[in-house]
């Protein structure tokens, strides 16, 4: 999961670059890239031998995963109203909050899934 984790924070990391060269240079296009930037620091980390601490940095991470998830909920809402044919105050935004958010979903509910049969694993 340690590798997973640093793919997302790769495709965070992307997602943050063609906002920024696309949408102009603001300072909220960087955000995904700070989330990418932790999940690549945490996968890092937990890409170690020692299982306390790959658990450890792995739960930071997805909760790192979580708190991205979580923060894009107004855009996804706003996504959601655009497609109902509403106007929202900034399209472009909502649009790279909804892929963010996607990307962290997918990524939490995977950890989600690891952590699961990682303990199954352990009681049997």
């Amino acid at each position: 999961m340690a590798k997973l984790t640093i793919v997302f924070g790769f495709l965070l990391l992307l997602l943050s670059a063609f906002a920024f060269a696309t949408l102009g240079h603001h300072p909220h296009t960087l955000i995904p890239a700070l989330f990418g930037l932790l999940l690549i620091v945490f996968g890092a980390l937990a890409n170690t031998p020692d299982a306390k601490r790959r658990m450890l940095f792995m739960h930071i991470a997805v909760t790192v995963g979580l708190l991205g998830f979580l923060g894009t909920i107004p855009g996804i809402i706003g996504t959601i109203r655009m497609a109902t044919g509403h106007l929202v105050a900034r399209p472009d935004a909502a649009r790279i909050q909804t892929i963010m958010g996607t990307l962290c979903l997918i990524y939490v509910l995977l950890c989600v899934r690891s952590f699961i049969a990682a303990r199954r694993a352990r009681l049997i």
